[in-house]
């Protein structure tokens, strides 16, 4: 799990961005967050964006923000029976997968949001899928295989309509 702040903010005022990868699959999870957020709403996009899909994972690897550090999460991974590993101080390559991720995504929204950059938010579902549809370098597989055993449909998979010929 990790921030990227210090985005233009969007009409619902949110600047950054929560970072969720699972170690496993590499699979990324994005949501859109104030600067103001808090631990409870960050537990909260935990369960709305990777819980509901994925489960509960055996430990998280984070680096050592406040919002992760709070009682609140400590209490949580308490009751959930997982654990929360901190990376060093001055050592953020401990979560390397995710700072690698941060690194890609700063990237795609710099050039997807250049134009408009007060949606970059709204532009989130879209960037996520696109870096699962990516084939990961080191599985040789996109990362919604690696998850599922499948790839997912988009337009450029569906057949061909018979309608586009005009005869019906």
């Amino acid at each position: 799990m990790d921030f990227i702040f210090e985005l233009p903010a969007d009409a619902r005022g949110h600047t950054g961005i929560l970072v969720f990868v699972c170690r496993l699959s590499k699979m990324v999870r994005l949501a859109a967050v104030r600067k103001s957020v808090a631990a409870p709403q960050t537990a909260q996009l935990f369960v709305d964006n990777v819980f509901r899909h994925h489960g509960l994972p055996e430990a998280f690897v984070s680096d050592r923000d406040p919002r992760f550090v709070s009682h609140f999460w400590q209490h949580l991974f308490r009751l959930l029976g997982t654990r929360l590993d901190m990376s060093t101080a001055d050592h953020p390559q401990t979560d390397g997968q995710t700072e690698r991720v941060d690194r890609v995504l700063e990237d795609i929204l710099r050039s997807v949001c250049a134009a408009e950059s007060t949606k970059c938010s709204t532009l989130l579902p879209q960037v996520e899928f696109a870096l699962n549809h990516a084939v990961h370098s080191f599985t040789g597989f996109t990362l919604f295989y690696v998850n599922g055993l499948r790839h997912p449909r988009t337009p450029l998979t569906l057949p061909l309509a018979s309608s586009l010929g005009g005869g019906g």
